[in-house]
């Protein structure tokens, strides 16, 4: 079993991974209100937000390879709003791009863009909290900055139990191969869907189980850490230069 999924490089050693988790979280969020606020007709904003995250990646040390490649699952979201280019924006001839029997106008390439370059960014900064904060303590920060604490258990047990997901899904597709090695395109799409529909049933008697058996060792919902977090210097000093870079941004670019 792999225990490793948001945060598998959270182990390096750099001056970004040992910053307190909410100085981070809230670095974040700045970043992502600065982001959605700006106008896409702004470019050269733009090229420096990407410049200030990748930036940070560097620093990180976290190879850009995994980065990127984490980064790719905007890109169904992307193909869906460039499906729909040909359907956007307004009917004004003018600005207008035909591609084949397809017109597209200006306004909806910015649409396109739009939802390309922001959310690109956004997925990047979210990529980098959580690659080099161990899933503990972006919990506990997230608990320490008041987020409900049913929005934090929720998160602590799906990413608990989705390694034991995968892990008995890959076992009962073994079992299926095993038994039927050769089937149709039907059969096959029944079996799966009872096999889905079985680990849903197993994960919910497996979650009911842990979580009583959790409340009867005191459990209260809370996530604890063998060393509280504290804010140091390198925080204060990361968190003052990140946001006044945002500022200089958006005030002097």
């Amino acid at each position: 079993m792999k225990h490793h999924f948001l945060d598998q490089h959270s182990n390096l050693h750099s001056p970004i991974h040992v910053l307190d988790p909410r100085v981070k979280i809230i670095a974040l969020f700045s970043f992502l209100f600065f982001i959605i606020f700006t106008p896409i007709t702004q470019a050269p904003k733009f090229a420096f937000y990407g410049a200030l995250v990748f930036s940070i990646i560097l620093i990180s040390r976290v190879p850009l390879k995994f980065i990127l490649k984490r980064s790719s699952v905007i890109v169904p979201f992307v193909l869906l709003v460039a499906v729909g280019l040909p359907f956007l924006g307004g009917g004004d001839a003018a600005g207008s791009y035909n591609i084949g029997i397809f017109r597209i106008t200006h306004s909806a390439l910015l649409i396109f863009l739009n939802v390309l370059v922001k959310s690109w960014l956004c997925v990047l900064a979210m990529i980098v909290l959580t690659t080099t904060t161990p899933f503990p303590k972006l919990l506990n920060g997230f608990q320490r900055l008041k987020l409900p604490k049913i929005f934090i258990m929720i998160l602590s047990f799906m990413y608990r139990f989705i390694f034991i997901a995968i892990d008995e899904f890959g076992r009962m597709r073994r079992a299926r191969d095993a038994r039927a090695p050769s089937l149709g395109r039907i059969q096959h799409v029944k079996i799966v869907g009872c096999m889905i529909g079985t680990l849903f049933a197993k994960s919910y008697e497996r979650g009911e189980r842990v979580y009583t058996a959790m409340r009867s060792r005191g459990f209260n919902g809370e996530i604890k850490l063998t060393h509280e977090l504290e804010f140091k210097r390198s925080d204060i000093f990361f968190f003052s230069s990140f946001f006044s870079l945002l500022i200089l941004i958006l005030v002097v670019v």
